[in-house]
């Protein structure tokens, strides 16, 4: 079997503001067999924030070694071996192998075996996931929060940090007094506060019943997050702090030292979906919560996503509602009614 792979550049359909800068379009590269256009898998990047992209040129070089690896080795090891042997090699470039897994899993799909199916695959369950609020003008945010209400969603998670935070947090009461206790209100910073606020922030969000707060201070500061987890009375969760950690005995270092109430998991960033599955494992052992996101893939990458979650059948909402986000998507099955996300006409 042979692989090529295309460079695609997702349309936002709105201005997509994050405490990081505003997004209005993001690269992913799609690997396609040659003989089975059914048979695709997606590496999605952030620039930026994806540490195994650095320019085009680097990027595509390591896709063209992909292809040619896999044609050399594909009859010669066969699919299972082969999937092992880039789990390993591709550890370093989580969003590639994430592609190659994806691929991966559709030559088995396409040979009647799914690892992951599940009541969710067939079609006869849905998954609850959180409405994301973008940021905005107030005004802005205010209409999205009103809209994903009609629409359903009992979760929603805002974007902050990027706005003053007093506007931000008027917002958020506003909408706390508005929609009552029965709305679940996520936040996430994005690393956006620092030592000196952080605390007065997340005893503001207490007043409201925040849910939880994603990464609300750059990573790399173990102590000062470690600190915030122990004092804060509202849950802390980590998701830039995990990325670029990829050995089991590191994973386990950074769980216990910093020991948050939940992690956030985007298998194009954690490791792929072998690395998303020990995260799991381990912060399960460690009494750890999770949920998994989309890093913003098209309908090709979150289909795969979807489909391991549903066949981990989580708990809690997940953060899988970007599939509506880009203006030249995919076509997909995938469709999200009431605040959950299913598949149509399975």
């Amino acid at each position: 079997m042979r692989l090529y792979f295309e460079k695609i550049e997702l349309r936002f359909l709105f201005p997509a503001g994050t405490s990081r800068g505003v997004l209005h379009k993001k690269p992913s590269w799609i690997f396609r067999s040659v003989q089975n256009p059914e048979i695709v898998g997606e590496c999605s990047v952030i620039p930026g924030l994806n540490k195994d992209y650095e320019s085009d040129f680097q990027y595509e070089e390591k896709l063209n070694w992909v292809c040619e690896t896999f044609e050399a080795l594909y009859e010669k090891l066969g699919a299972d071996n082969l999937l092992k042997f880039f789990c390993s090699e591709l550890a370093n470039y989580p969003s590639i192998l994430f592609g190659i897994e994806s691929l991966f899993y559709q030559i088995k799909i396409s040979a009647g075996n799914d690892p992951f199916e599940s009541a969710f695959s067939k079609g006869d369950a849905s998954i609850p996931i959180n409405g994301l609020i973008w940021m905005g003008s107030i005004d802005e945010m205010k209409d999205r929060v009103r809209q994903k209400m009609q629409d359903g969603f009992t979760v929603l998670k805002f974007k902050i940090g990027a706005l003053d935070f007093q506007s931000e947090y008027e917002l958020l009461s506003q909408v706390r007094k508005e929609f009552g206790s029965a709305l679940e209100i996520r936040v996430d910073a994005n690393g956006a506060f620092e030592e000196k606020n952080v605390k007065g922030v997340i005893e503001k969000l207490d007043r409201i019943g925040i849910h939880s707060i994603e990464q609300p201070v750059k990573p790399g500061q173990r102590k000062l997050m470690r600190d915030i987890c122990q004092e804060a009375s509202v849950p802390i969760a980590l998701d830039e702090e995990l990325i670029g950690i990829h050995l089991i005995e590191d994973k386990m270092e950074v769980l216990e030292s910093i020991r948050p109430q939940y992690i956030i998991l985007k298998p194009s960033l954690h490791g792929g979906l072998v690395g998303t599955l020990e995260w799991i494992s381990l912060a399960k052992e460690m009494g750890i919560g999770w949920w998994i996101t989309s890093a913003l893939e098209s309908s090709i990458g979150l289909d795969v996503i979807a489909r391991m979650v549903g066949f981990l059948n989580p708990s809690i909402p997940q953060g899988l509602g970007t599939g509506g986000l880009f203006e030249n998507n995919f076509e997909s099955s995938l469709v999200i009614e009431k605040g959950t996300l299913k598949y149509q006409n399975v």
